[in-house]
């Protein structure tokens, strides 16, 4: 059993890690003066699960959901 939370904690860090690399890597929520004219409407932000930001979000989306499920697991000390 030490083997597996031994486990589970090294996999939680390079979680912690790659989330906090990953969420440094997206742009801001603030498109500054594009919101103004309009310009926030073209073909990347309608099509934003397709560009590199979107695979990011969703990225970090999934990481979150691992690094919560590994921060109770290891926290239940069952093993």
């Amino acid at each position: 059993m030490a083997a597996l939370r031994i486990t589970l904690t090294i996999l939680f860090i390079l979680v912690s890690v790659a989330l906090s690399a990953i969420v440094l890597m997206q742009e801001g929520k603030s498109a500054g003066l594009g919101v103004i004219s309009g310009a926030a409407d073209t073909y990347w932000g309608k099509n934003k699960g397709r560009s590199i930001e979107g695979k990011l979000e969703k990225i970090t989306k999934i990481l979150v959901v691992v690094f919560m499920l590994l921060a109770i697991v290891l926290n239940m000390n069952v093993f």
